[in-house]
């Protein structure tokens, strides 16, 4: 996690890095060079105090506007199409799967005691009816979090922020966010499908797509409701989407904290 603090033109990204912080500054300059339009560094060094760690970075400013799907999906296959050993060597680049809010299992145990008996068979069903998607066999350098979140319109056009979760894994899992974004967080549907225009290709339909996209919901599900038994404020959140895994007729979107 980061806290980032505005100074006139400058962004100030300030955290505990669990790699040296300069490595960002690497991950910036390889994008750019692979045609991926970027927030760039203003600084080519960082500044560390203790466990914490500054990086400056230039301020780009959203209009408000919705962002350009097809140029997200255009920066994506760019993205899929890099080899890990293009990346900067001392950049973390985990397997997807290996992130903590993936392990399903744990944190359905950590929260179990606090879910009724049709919500925990809807998230339990979810996750047992989707195990076999680790099988998959092709392995590309993905974005990790390509959501509204992170797709930020700007007077220079659209820019795809946020690589703090590059991993490798499936294409699948960069498309996988989007497939269900307007069903369950609200949004057109276009969005996706400008995406995959953009892409070269839809995932629409596809197995593994469909199963990754169930399972992020069931992450952003047990996620929100670990978050709820800390903090109340995130607890009605949390109750909401629960609604959806007990397949309430008409439960409500979902918004993200």
């Amino acid at each position: 996690m980061n806290a980032i603090f505005t100074a006139g033109a400058t962004v100030i990204r300030v955290g505990a890095p669990t790699a040296p912080p300069e490595a960002a500054i690497d991950l910036a300059g390889t994008l750019a060079a692979a045609g991926v339009r970027v927030t760039h560094p203003v600084r080519p060094d960082a500044v560390q105090a203790g466990e914490l760690a500054a990086t400056a970075w230039e301020r780009i400013v959203p209009t408000g506007a919705a962002a350009d799907w097809v140029t997200i999906g255009r920066a994506v296959a760019r993205v899929h199409t890099l080899h890990p050993d293009d990346l900067p060597a001392r950049y973390p680049l985990p397997r997807c799967e290996r992130f903590a809010w993936w392990r399903f299992d744990a944190l359905l145990d950590e929260v179990g005691p606090a879910l009724d008996a049709a919500a925990f068979d809807g998230l339990a069903g979810a996750i047992e009816r989707h195990r076999w998607w680790l099988a998959y066999d092709e392995l590309v350098v993905l974005h990790g979090d390509v959501h509204p979140g992170n797709a930020m319109a700007t007077a220079d056009g659209t820019v795809l922020i946020d690589w703090d979760v590059l991993c490798v894994g499936p294409p699948a899992w960069d498309h996988a966010p989007m497939l269900t974004w307007a069903r369950r967080w609200g949004g057109p549907e276009s969005w996706y499908r400008d995406l995959a225009a953009g892409y070269g290709r839809s995932l629409a339909g596809d197995p593994l797509a469909e199963a990754i996209a169930e399972l992020r919901l069931v992450a952003a599900t047990l996620m929100r409701l670990r978050a709820g038994l800390a903090d109340p404020v995130a607890m009605p959140e949390a109750r909401a989407r629960l609604a959806y895994w007990r397949g309430e007729p008409g439960a409500p979107p979902w918004h993200a904290m």
